[in-house]
């Protein structure tokens, strides 16, 4: 009897161990996601910026505001391996181009402490001077973005009048805990509040479930995956709607070989011409940072 009940508690112990063996986390996969933009908001935010400063010169914004859809969503792919990471725009049809509501599944978050700071509004880098952003890469439908986890940098590619692919070293981002979380694409999240560099204000919702440390819009820095962004000052957020996870290595054919290659900086300094005669400053690389990454 007492060796039926020691056999019995070696194979109990021996099934643990396998369980825990086989238990899968995975590193590799696809993560969609929803990319929503409150464009009546941004567009608000700037009007009122242009205003107070006297530069709207009678544009009838207002009347241009009544008229705007209240969001627009962006069907995004996030393909993510151990060591890097590729966020570029799902192949869409014409009735997704159309979507301009926000999903009900996707939850709103205002921040918190009433910030208005820079203006968020698009076209900032040339807008109708140079040409909207259009595709590059094995994506012809929007900007990519890649990270190297390993090295911490990244590249952006985008089409203005020519192709370019811009390297800049990832910054680092401040991250407070918080002990709220929330489920997303089936998976429980946690929540952290975020200030990059430059003090723009970030909300984001990670996992461990997926052990890498990164995150769309080139966010990183937690212990790991971030499967929800939010950005308030830029009317901004990010939300993962799916997960697939895969053997394969994220897509190497994304880039263009065509496209031309520069540091941020110089871009910065060849585009910022472009920008406002008030932001011809230090602060053009950070804003044009910003309109490009998020």
């Amino acid at each position: 009897m007492i060796k039926k009940i020691y056999l019995a508690i070696i194979c109990c112990l021996c099934g643990l161990s396998l369980q825990a063996q086989y238990a899968y986390f995975g590193s590799r996969g696809t993560i969609s996601f929803d990319k929503v933009t409150y464009t009546k908001a941004r567009m608000r935010q700037l009007s009122n910026e242009m205003s107070s400063k006297r530069m709207d010169r009678g544009m009838g914004m207002s009347e241009y505001l009544d008229r705007m859809p209240d969001s627009h969503t962006e069907k995004l792919n996030f393909y993510f391996d151990e060591n890097a990471t590729v966020l570029m725009p799902e192949e869409s049809t014409g009735s997704e181009k159309q979507n301009n509501e926000v999903k009900m599944a996707a939850p709103t978050i205002t921040s918190s402490n009433g910030r208005a700071g820079r203006s968020p509004g698009a076209g900032r880098i040339g807008g109708n001077q140079r040409g909207q952003f259009r595709g590059g890469g094995a994506n012809k439908n929007g900007k990519v973005l890649y990270q190297d986890l390993k090295a911490g940098t990244a590249d952006i590619q985008l089409d203005i009048d020519e192709k370019y692919i811009l390297s800049e070293t990832l910054d680092s981002i401040t991250w407070r805990f918080t002990e709220e979380f929330r489920n997303i694409a089936g998976v429980n999240c946690r929540r952290v509040n975020g200030a990059t560099k430059d003090s723009l204000y970030l909300i984001a919702y990670y996992s461990e479930e997926i052990p890498v440390s990164a995150g769309p819009a080139l966010s990183h820095g937690l212990p790991g995956m971030i499967l929800g962004l939010v950005i308030p000052e830029m009317h901004i957020q990010y939300w993962a709607t799916n997960i697939a996870y895969t053997n394969k290595l994220v897509p190497a054919d994304w880039r263009d070989k065509k496209s031309k290659k520069m540091k941020l900086a110089e871009f910065s300094e060849i585009f910022g011409r472009y920008m406002p005669r008030n932001r011809q400053n230090e602060s053009a690389k950070k804003r044009i940072l910003e309109q490009l990454v998020y």
